[in-house]
Parts: C-alpha cells; structure tokens; sequence
C-alpha cells in the first residue's frame, strides 16, 4: 500500500519515535558532497555533482564513497580504491562534520512538542556513530535524544529492523508502540520489518525514489506534522497534493 489518505490515528498508543537523521532531521548533503569530493580529489578523481551524491545518501558511509567511486547506486569500487578512498572521507568529513548542515521547517517544533507528549526518543541512523554523536552536539539535537544509534553500533544497519529492535529494547518500549520516523526506502523497510507503524518526510534523500511509492502509514511535511499525528486522530489528508 501507498501512504494513506484520511489518516484516523494509530492502533496503539505510541510511546516512542525513532527518528532519522539524515535527510529527516537535518539537511546533511553538503557536507557529505564536500567530503566526497574531496576523497575523490585525493584520488585525482573528478567531483561528482551534489544532485548526484544526494541519491547516494541513505545506505551509510562505505555505500555512498562506493557509489561516489564509480557513478553508480550498485557500483563496488576494487578494494584497493575503496579503502584510501573510504580513510580520506573520514579525515575529510571529521572537519566537515555539521559545517554547512542545516535543520530542515518543523524539526524543533516537532521534537519539542513529542517531549512534552512524553515520548520516548531515539536518533536511529546509519551514519557512523562518532559522526551522528558529534552533529547532533554541534546542531543542539542531542538534548532531544534518551538514545542515538549509530549504523556502525550493531551488526547490521536499516534497512534491516535490528537497529530499531534494539532501539525499542533499550528504551524499554514494545515495539508496536514506537514509531519510525525517516526519509527514505530503508526507514520504511526497517520499519515495516520491525513490525511498527513508518511516517515519512517527502524532503529528504530517497536514492532519487518518489516516496509516494513507498509503503508507509503517512506522508508527513515535518517532524512537526508528525507530532500532530501522534497526538490523536486527524482527518487532514498525510499525502501532499
């Protein structure tokens, strides 16, 4: 099924979120394009255009230096250009890290307004954790987050459902009762997977997919909209028009 129209509320209470970061919280791309291109630059390799590197984001750092390596979503680069390549994006990125990231309409408004509902919060992202924790630091996200899950914390990353699992173990939280919040096919994947209701921001970065296409219970505009979901029934249409 596609997001649906004349959303009337979830099944069960929620009493915690799951949020994603890039592309969700924060517009990251950027940094992450300048990061590239300069491990790129490292290799005497051409940059690749920000449009380009945004449909490259969501599967975490090593899919993305991959794509970035050889132009393609399903490119694997040969291990001996992978893996000066993957260590020059870290340096980069290390300083890049938050630089030019900006908080996408809604963002603090809608965490805001999930705290005082008392929902429980979980950053869960594949970015790598050292970086997820050092951007939620310099952005003033961190003080939402009871956890932040990084893509490098446990043995796989979303789009499988173990990160969300183990979200909602660590947050003493049933997992129908908790929610994943993100901006792409592997949040809703992971969601789904784990056996939870998915919303999702028509904003962020989808490998160049429509999220319409996805399989998700709302379309929201902002985290801000997916908190007056969360409050109770509405009768407003969750699919932009």
């Amino acid at each position: 099924m596609t997001a649906i129209r004349g959303f009337r509320g979830l099944p069960r209470p929620t009493q915690a979120a799951l949020i994603d970061l890039d592309g969700t919280l924060l517009d990251t791309v950027a940094d992450l394009a300048a990061a590239a291109n300069a491990a790129l630059a490292d290799l005497g390799l051409a940059a690749r255009p920000i449009e380009l590197i945004s449909t490259y984001v969501g599967k975490g750092v090593e899919v993305l230096m991959h794509r970035a390596l050889t132009g393609s979503l399903d490119g694997r680069a040969e291990p001996g250009q992978f893996a000066p390549a993957i260590e020059s994006f870290h340096h980069h990125y290390g300083r890049i890290n938050g630089l030019y990231a900006a908080l996408y309409p809604g963002v603090i408004e809608g965490l805001e307004a999930m705290r005082e509902m008392g929902l429980k919060l979980a950053c869960v992202t594949n970015k790598p954790q050292s970086f997820s924790d050092e951007l939620l630091e310099r952005t003033g996200l961190a003080k939402y987050f009871a956890l932040v899950l990084g893509g490098d914390a446990l043995p796989r990353k979303k789009p499988d459902p173990m990160p969300l699992l183990h979200a909602c173990e660590r947050l003493g939280v049933p997992v129908p009762e908790a929610v994943m919040i993100g901006d792409s096919v592997n949040d809703a994947l992971a969601g789904r997977a784990a056996g939870m209701p998915v919303f999702i921001v028509p904003y962020g970065y989808n490998e160049g997919h429509d999220v319409r296409s996805l399989d998700v219970d709302a379309i929201v505009d902002s985290l801000a909209h997916a908190s007056e979901l969360l409050r109770g029934p509405s009768l407003s249409s969750t699919v932009p028009t």
